[in-house]
């Protein structure tokens, strides 16, 4: 063990004796150095480590101060989110899922529907300074050089990242795309043809949805578990049964359950897609926000002979609406350019370099930290208010990372229903339907835990928890007497 390990260690369980209390400071990092005898740069990764167990909280200018817990919490989800087996369906969701999208985007409701987490948690005002410097310094040469491919620049920089988390892959090996959606959707085109049918999660993204129908897909929903992603025994049945086209799923903080799924259960599903030689569609945008102390690895670090074709994205952790994301689709890859060369050409050329000096400059590790810890802190107030209001019997995801958890409510619960209730109410949610391609789900809300906590937070919580209760069945004068 470590020296900051051991400090961190013995921080840890002061907190857990009550020695230190919730809103106690820690000693500073000076004090702490020189009681312990050990280097500031120990004392900080023993800080950092705190951080990232959700044990302390760094207030700027301030120091570090010891988290708040939450009081209570609701009870997790146990089973699997949809009966043993799979369903072959046609898609015909986007009329639904635009809908539920259309109320989020009001300024004037409480965005617990919302896709996205609050702009006030990013760089934005360096990310702009970046980009101000990268269209003055703009070399015209690589409008032509980085035109499909992207910005040589920018996949050295995200190739660095992967490596240091255990992946290793070279600048070759990546597209740089109009965002994430974009390289999912270029992965699906260059794997797939219309009348085909893909294995997705149940619930899943409804972008995956809303993928397959336009491209006249059929989706095979297969169960998944809400701590532990996608049931493998069932993935593999539907494989022999229905023989898809291609599998896409999330395997790091699913939405819309956040689940995660373990790292055996990776290693042992990409072993499943070569066995069978099925291309594995790794949608991994919410990789960077993990709460724990390392990133988990994605389902490609398994991967030795390319089935699995990852895509991610910069707009969930650094720069929302830049729309800059990429693909590392292995054996695919020639597909996928060729896929990019004929719909985009390319992807906007400033915004690659301004987020390739960003990256260069060190500064996206700090504010990783600072992202991580203000979700993992919104999350637990989350948690306590769904406790507190919401009907006996509900059920909550507790994610490790992500900024959305998912609510099983007691049967007798209509989410579309509550969604018009609530959204009469000034108050915006995302209803399980819209994540099945069965229209499944219709007890369970998704509900987004990406912006500050507030008063006007917690009481679009209270009025949801008694809209829900308020749908319980009354009792007959029979049953009564």
């Amino acid at each position: 063990m470590t020296r900051y390990q051991e400090l961190a260690d013995d921080i840890e369980a002061s907190i857990t004796a009550g020695v230190l209390c919730p809103g106690d400071k820690l000693p500073s990092v000076r004090q702490t150095s020189e009681r312990r005898g050990v280097s500031a740069s120990t004392v900080f990764q023993a800080y950092y480590l705190l951080e990232a167990r959700g044990l302390v909280r760094a207030r700027e200018r301030s120091g570090y101060f010891v988290a708040q817990r939450p009081r209570s919490a609701p009870p997790e989800p146990t089973e699997p989110s949809s009966p043993e087996g799979d369903s072959f369906a046609v898609v015909d969701v986007s009329e639904r899922v635009f809908e539920v999208l259309e109320s989020a985007m009001d300024r004037d409701v409480v965005p617990l529907g919302s896709a996205f987490p609050s702009p006030g948690l990013f760089p934005l005002r360096r990310l702009g300074q970046c980009l101000a410097h990268a269209a003055r310094e703009a070399d015209p040469r690589s409008a032509i050089d980085d035109l499909t491919p992207g910005s040589l620049a920018l996949r050295r920089q995200i190739a660095r990242r992967y490596l240091a988390d255990g992946l290793a892959l070279t600048p070759a090996d990546l597209v740089i795309t109009n965002g994430a959606l974009e390289a999912l959707n270029l992965c699906l085109a260059a794997v797939t043809r219309p009348g085909g049918a893909v294995v997705i999660e149940s619930p899943c993204f409804y972008g995956a949805l809303q993928a397959l129908e336009r491209m006249g897909l059929s989706a095979i929903e297969v169960p998944t578990h809400p701590g532990e992603g996608m049931d493998l025994n069932a993935l593999e049945a539907a494989l022999q049964r229905h023989r898809p086209q291609a599998i896409w799923l999330m395997t790091c903080f699913q939405n819309p359950l956040g689940s995660l799924m373990p790292e055996a259960r990776k290693r042992a599903l990409v072993e499943l897609v070569t066995r069978h030689r099925v291309p594995l569609i790794e949608d991994d945008v919410y990789g960077e926000l993990y709460f724990g102390e390392r990133r988990p690895p994605p389902a490609k670090t398994f991967d030795t002979e390319g089935w699995v074709l990852h895509c991610s994205s910069f707009s969930k952790w650094l720069a929302p609406g830049w729309r800059t994301g990429w693909a590392a689709p292995g054996r695919f890859t020639r597909a996928v350019a060729r896929q990019k060369l004929t719909t985009t050409l390319a992807t906007n050329a400033p915004t690659q370099q301004a987020l390739a000096d960003y990256l260069e400059s060190g500064g996206a590790d700090r504010h990783l930290r600072r992202l991580r810890q203000s979700l993992a802190l919104q999350r637990d107030h989350m948690a306590s208010a769904i406790a507190r209001h919401f009907p006996q019997g509900t059920r909550a995801t507790r994610p490790e990372g992500g900024y959305f958890m998912w609510i099983e409510l007691p049967p007798y619960c209509n989410a579309l229903a509550l969604h018009r209730a609530a959204l009469a109410r000034g108050i915006s949610v995302a209803p399980g339907p819209i994540f099945s391609a069965s229209q499944a789900f219709g007890h369970c809300l998704r509900l987004n835990y990406g912006h500050d906590w507030s008063d006007e937070t917690g009481q679009a919580l209270a009025t949801l928890g008694e809209l829900a209760r308020a749908m319980q069945p009354r009792p007959t004068a029979k049953a009564a007497r």
